[in-house]
Protein backbone atom coordinates (compact mmCIF):
# COMPACT_ATOMS: atom_id res chain seq x y z
CA UNK A 1 0.00 0.00 0.00
CA UNK A 2 1.18 3.52 -0.77
CA UNK A 3 1.71 5.77 2.26
CA UNK A 4 -0.29 8.99 2.21
CA UNK A 5 0.73 11.65 4.71
CA UNK A 6 -1.86 13.50 6.73
CA UNK A 7 -0.98 16.66 4.79
CA UNK A 8 -1.76 14.95 1.49
CA UNK A 9 -5.19 13.68 2.48
CA UNK A 10 -5.97 17.00 4.15
CA UNK A 11 -5.15 18.70 0.84
CA UNK A 12 -7.72 16.48 -0.89
CA UNK A 13 -10.32 17.67 1.60
CA UNK A 14 -9.25 21.31 1.36
CA UNK A 15 -9.96 21.35 -2.39
CA UNK A 16 -13.67 21.23 -1.53
CA UNK A 17 -14.32 22.29 2.05
CA UNK A 18 -12.05 25.24 2.81
CA UNK A 19 -15.14 27.24 3.84
CA UNK A 20 -17.15 24.42 5.38
CA UNK A 21 -20.56 23.37 4.04
CA UNK A 22 -22.67 26.51 3.75
CA UNK A 23 -25.96 24.65 3.28
CA UNK A 24 -25.53 22.59 6.44
CA UNK A 25 -24.59 25.71 8.38
CA UNK A 26 -27.53 27.71 7.05
CA UNK A 27 -29.98 24.94 7.97
CA UNK A 28 -28.58 24.67 11.49
CA UNK A 29 -28.27 20.86 11.28
CA UNK A 30 -24.50 20.55 11.72
CA UNK A 31 -24.55 19.23 15.29
CA UNK A 32 -26.97 16.39 14.60
CA UNK A 33 -25.51 12.86 14.65
CA UNK A 34 -25.55 11.05 11.35
CA UNK A 35 -24.11 8.29 9.22
CA UNK A 36 -22.62 8.29 5.73
CA UNK A 37 -22.42 5.23 3.50
CA UNK A 38 -20.63 4.74 0.20
CA UNK A 39 -21.81 1.96 -2.15
CA UNK A 40 -20.36 0.70 -5.44
CA UNK A 41 -23.25 0.62 -7.91
CA UNK A 42 -21.62 -1.61 -10.57
CA UNK A 43 -19.11 -3.56 -8.50
CA UNK A 44 -15.51 -4.27 -9.40
CA UNK A 45 -11.97 -4.08 -8.07
CA UNK A 46 -11.82 -1.23 -5.55
CA UNK A 47 -9.20 1.31 -4.57
CA UNK A 48 -9.06 4.58 -2.64
CA UNK A 49 -10.53 2.99 0.48
CA UNK A 50 -7.51 3.64 2.71
CA UNK A 51 -7.33 7.27 1.58
CA UNK A 52 -11.09 7.69 2.06
CA UNK A 53 -10.84 6.29 5.59
CA UNK A 54 -8.03 8.70 6.46
CA UNK A 55 -9.99 11.65 5.08
CA UNK A 56 -13.11 10.77 7.06
CA UNK A 57 -11.16 10.29 10.28
CA UNK A 58 -9.49 13.67 9.77
CA UNK A 59 -12.96 15.19 10.01
CA UNK A 60 -13.53 13.53 13.37
CA UNK A 61 -15.74 10.79 11.95
CA UNK A 62 -15.67 7.18 13.11
CA UNK A 63 -15.30 4.60 10.35
CA UNK A 64 -17.15 1.43 11.33
CA UNK A 65 -17.17 -0.70 8.16
CA UNK A 66 -15.06 -0.88 5.02
CA UNK A 67 -13.67 -3.04 2.28
CA UNK A 68 -9.93 -3.05 1.59
CA UNK A 69 -8.06 -1.79 -1.45
CA UNK A 70 -7.79 -4.57 -4.02
CA UNK A 71 -10.94 -6.40 -2.97
CA UNK A 72 -13.75 -7.02 -5.44
CA UNK A 73 -17.12 -5.49 -4.63
CA UNK A 74 -20.35 -6.86 -6.03
CA UNK A 75 -22.98 -4.48 -7.38
CA UNK A 76 -24.48 -2.26 -4.66
CA UNK A 77 -21.97 -3.46 -2.05
CA UNK A 78 -21.05 -1.22 0.85
CA UNK A 79 -17.53 0.18 0.54
CA UNK A 80 -17.27 2.30 3.66
CA UNK A 81 -19.50 3.62 6.46
CA UNK A 82 -18.75 6.38 8.95
CA UNK A 83 -20.56 8.10 11.83
CA UNK A 84 -20.33 11.60 13.27
CA UNK A 85 -21.93 15.03 13.24
CA UNK A 86 -23.77 16.20 10.13
CA UNK A 87 -21.40 19.11 9.51
CA UNK A 88 -18.41 16.77 9.18
CA UNK A 89 -20.38 14.22 7.17
CA UNK A 90 -21.36 16.81 4.57
CA UNK A 91 -17.82 18.16 4.39
CA UNK A 92 -16.44 14.71 3.65
CA UNK A 93 -19.16 13.66 1.23
CA UNK A 94 -18.00 14.90 -2.19
CA UNK A 95 -14.26 14.93 -1.54
CA UNK A 96 -14.31 11.28 -0.51
CA UNK A 97 -16.75 10.32 -3.25
CA UNK A 98 -14.43 11.85 -5.86
CA UNK A 99 -11.45 9.87 -4.55
CA UNK A 100 -13.41 6.61 -4.54
CA UNK A 101 -14.97 7.09 -7.98
CA UNK A 102 -11.74 7.98 -9.71
CA UNK A 103 -9.62 5.38 -7.90
CA UNK A 104 -12.12 2.55 -8.38
CA UNK A 105 -12.43 3.43 -12.05
CA UNK A 106 -8.69 2.90 -12.51
CA UNK A 107 -8.47 -0.31 -10.49
CA UNK A 108 -11.51 -1.81 -12.22
CA UNK A 109 -10.15 -1.01 -15.70
CA UNK A 110 -6.73 -2.49 -14.96
CA UNK A 111 -8.29 -5.54 -13.33
CA UNK A 112 -10.25 -6.11 -16.55
CA UNK A 113 -7.05 -5.77 -18.60
CA UNK A 114 -5.27 -8.28 -16.39
CA UNK A 115 -8.16 -10.73 -16.70
CA UNK A 116 -7.94 -10.60 -20.49
CA UNK A 117 -4.16 -10.97 -20.50
CA UNK A 118 -3.96 -13.76 -17.95
CA UNK A 119 -6.63 -15.78 -19.71
CA UNK A 120 -3.83 -16.47 -22.19
CA UNK A 121 -0.68 -15.94 -20.13
CA UNK A 122 -1.10 -16.55 -16.37
CA UNK A 123 2.34 -15.02 -15.73
CA UNK A 124 1.71 -11.87 -17.80
CA UNK A 125 2.08 -8.41 -16.29
CA UNK A 126 0.72 -4.98 -17.06
CA UNK A 127 2.92 -2.05 -16.10
CA UNK A 128 1.49 1.46 -15.93
CA UNK A 129 3.53 4.47 -16.92
CA UNK A 130 4.05 7.77 -15.14
CA UNK A 131 1.71 9.54 -17.59
CA UNK A 132 -1.00 9.96 -14.96
CA UNK A 133 -3.19 13.06 -14.80
CA UNK A 134 -1.05 15.78 -13.15
CA UNK A 135 -1.49 15.86 -9.39
CA UNK A 136 -2.95 12.35 -9.20
CA UNK A 137 0.21 10.23 -9.32
CA UNK A 138 -0.01 8.74 -5.84
CA UNK A 139 -3.72 7.93 -6.00
CA UNK A 140 -3.15 6.39 -9.43
CA UNK A 141 -0.22 4.34 -8.17
CA UNK A 142 -2.29 3.03 -5.27
CA UNK A 143 -5.09 2.04 -7.66
CA UNK A 144 -2.69 0.22 -10.01
CA UNK A 145 -1.10 -1.76 -7.19
CA UNK A 146 -4.50 -2.57 -5.68
CA UNK A 147 -5.59 -4.15 -8.96
CA UNK A 148 -2.46 -6.27 -9.17
CA UNK A 149 -0.53 -4.28 -11.75
CA UNK A 150 2.98 -2.88 -11.48
CA UNK A 151 4.45 0.57 -11.93
CA UNK A 152 6.51 0.86 -15.08
CA UNK A 153 8.56 3.82 -13.93
CA UNK A 154 7.90 6.06 -10.96
CA UNK A 155 10.15 8.83 -12.30
CA UNK A 156 12.93 9.45 -14.78
CA UNK A 157 15.62 8.93 -12.11
CA UNK A 158 14.29 5.51 -11.15
CA UNK A 159 15.28 3.46 -14.20
CA UNK A 160 17.39 3.69 -17.34
CA UNK A 161 15.18 3.98 -20.41
CA UNK A 162 16.74 4.89 -23.75
CA UNK A 163 14.32 6.67 -26.09
CA UNK A 164 14.82 7.94 -29.62
CA UNK A 165 14.76 11.43 -28.12
CA UNK A 166 17.94 10.52 -26.23
CA UNK A 167 19.63 8.85 -29.20
CA UNK A 168 19.21 11.89 -31.45
CA UNK A 169 21.72 13.73 -29.28
CA UNK A 170 24.40 11.05 -29.76
CA UNK A 171 27.11 11.24 -32.40
CA UNK A 172 25.64 8.14 -34.02
CA UNK A 173 22.01 7.59 -33.03
CA UNK A 174 22.11 4.11 -34.58
CA UNK A 175 25.01 2.92 -32.43
CA UNK A 176 22.87 0.82 -30.09
CA UNK A 177 25.82 -1.20 -28.79
CA UNK A 178 27.78 1.93 -27.87
CA UNK A 179 24.84 3.58 -26.16
CA UNK A 180 23.97 0.45 -24.16
CA UNK A 181 27.62 -0.07 -23.16
CA UNK A 182 27.80 3.52 -21.90
CA UNK A 183 24.58 3.13 -19.95
CA UNK A 184 25.82 -0.09 -18.33
CA UNK A 185 29.06 1.63 -17.35
CA UNK A 186 27.39 4.62 -15.72
CA UNK A 187 24.46 2.74 -14.15
CA UNK A 188 25.86 -0.73 -13.44
CA UNK A 189 23.18 -1.62 -10.89
CA UNK A 190 20.30 -0.87 -13.25
CA UNK A 191 18.66 -2.90 -16.00
CA UNK A 192 19.02 -1.29 -19.39
CA UNK A 193 15.66 -0.67 -21.06
CA UNK A 194 15.47 0.64 -24.62
CA UNK A 195 12.59 1.54 -26.88
CA UNK A 196 12.30 0.88 -30.60
CA UNK A 197 9.90 2.66 -32.92
CA UNK A 198 10.30 0.40 -35.98
CA UNK A 199 11.03 -3.28 -36.65
CA UNK A 200 14.50 -2.41 -38.01
CA UNK A 201 15.29 -0.47 -34.84
CA UNK A 202 14.06 -3.40 -32.76
CA UNK A 203 16.36 -5.86 -34.50
CA UNK A 204 19.32 -3.49 -34.20
CA UNK A 205 18.58 -3.00 -30.51
CA UNK A 206 18.32 -6.75 -29.90
CA UNK A 207 21.78 -7.31 -31.40
CA UNK A 208 23.13 -5.01 -28.66
CA UNK A 209 21.43 -7.21 -26.02
CA UNK A 210 19.55 -4.82 -23.72
CA UNK A 211 17.77 -6.20 -20.68
CA UNK A 212 14.35 -5.01 -21.86
CA UNK A 213 13.17 -3.92 -25.30
CA UNK A 214 9.96 -1.92 -25.59
CA UNK A 215 8.16 -2.12 -28.93
CA UNK A 216 6.34 1.19 -29.34
CA UNK A 217 3.14 1.23 -31.43
CA UNK A 218 3.97 -1.99 -33.26
CA UNK A 219 1.19 -3.84 -35.01
CA UNK A 220 0.39 -7.32 -33.68
CA UNK A 221 2.06 -8.82 -36.76
CA UNK A 222 5.21 -6.75 -36.32
CA UNK A 223 5.38 -7.60 -32.63
CA UNK A 224 4.97 -11.32 -33.31
CA UNK A 225 7.78 -11.23 -35.88
CA UNK A 226 10.17 -9.57 -33.42
CA UNK A 227 9.16 -12.06 -30.72
CA UNK A 228 10.09 -14.94 -33.06
CA UNK A 229 13.54 -13.52 -33.75
CA UNK A 230 14.39 -12.26 -30.26
CA UNK A 231 15.47 -15.58 -28.66
CA UNK A 232 18.28 -16.08 -31.17
CA UNK A 233 19.45 -12.46 -31.07
CA UNK A 234 19.14 -11.68 -27.35
CA UNK A 235 17.94 -14.72 -25.39
CA UNK A 236 17.93 -12.89 -22.05
CA UNK A 237 16.07 -9.80 -23.25
CA UNK A 238 12.49 -9.24 -22.08
CA UNK A 239 10.13 -7.88 -24.71
CA UNK A 240 7.39 -5.40 -23.84
CA UNK A 241 4.58 -3.84 -25.85
CA UNK A 242 3.78 -0.17 -25.39
CA UNK A 243 1.85 2.57 -27.16
CA UNK A 244 -1.89 2.21 -27.70
CA UNK A 245 -2.33 -0.74 -25.35
CA UNK A 246 -5.90 -0.49 -24.06
CA UNK A 247 -8.62 -2.84 -22.90
CA UNK A 248 -10.08 -2.66 -26.42
CA UNK A 249 -6.81 -3.40 -28.24
CA UNK A 250 -5.28 -5.88 -25.81
CA UNK A 251 -6.88 -9.05 -27.20
CA UNK A 252 -5.32 -8.45 -30.63
CA UNK A 253 -1.83 -8.70 -29.11
CA UNK A 254 -2.29 -11.96 -27.24
CA UNK A 255 -0.96 -14.08 -30.13
CA UNK A 256 2.39 -12.24 -30.14
CA UNK A 257 3.92 -14.29 -27.35
CA UNK A 258 4.86 -11.17 -25.39
CA UNK A 259 3.87 -11.14 -21.73
CA UNK A 260 4.66 -7.60 -20.60
CA UNK A 261 2.31 -4.77 -21.58
CA UNK A 262 2.95 -1.11 -20.79
CA UNK A 263 0.05 1.34 -20.72
CA UNK A 264 -1.36 4.56 -19.34
CA UNK A 265 -4.94 3.75 -20.37
CA UNK A 266 -6.26 2.92 -16.85
CA UNK A 267 -5.64 6.50 -15.70
CA UNK A 268 -8.28 7.70 -18.14
CA UNK A 269 -10.89 5.04 -17.39
CA UNK A 270 -14.48 6.13 -16.70
CA UNK A 271 -14.96 6.79 -12.98
CA UNK A 272 -16.89 4.23 -10.99
CA UNK A 273 -20.43 5.09 -9.93
CA UNK A 274 -20.32 5.45 -6.14
CA UNK A 275 -23.66 6.02 -4.41
CA UNK A 276 -23.53 8.09 -1.21
CA UNK A 277 -26.26 8.27 1.40
CA UNK A 278 -26.31 10.54 4.45
CA UNK A 279 -28.97 10.12 7.12
CA UNK A 280 -29.63 10.85 10.81
CA UNK A 281 -28.14 8.32 13.19
CA UNK A 282 -30.66 7.38 15.85
CA UNK A 283 -27.97 5.43 17.73
CA UNK A 284 -25.86 8.57 18.01
CA UNK A 285 -28.51 10.57 19.85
Amino acid sequence: MIYFSQAQTDALLQEDIQGGDLTTRALGIGAQPGVITFYHRQGGCVSGIAVARQMLRSLGLTVTEQLSDGEHAVAEQLLIRAHGNAAALHQGWKAVQNVLEWSCGISHYLDAMLSVTRSRYPDAQIACTRKAIPGTRMLATQAILAAGGIIHRGGCAETVLLFANHRRFLTDQNDWAGAIAQLRHHAPEKKIVVEADTPNEALAALRAAPDVLQLDKFTPEQAADIARQAPSLAPHCTLALTGGITLASLASYLDCGIRLFITSAPYYAPPADIKVTLSPDAHGI
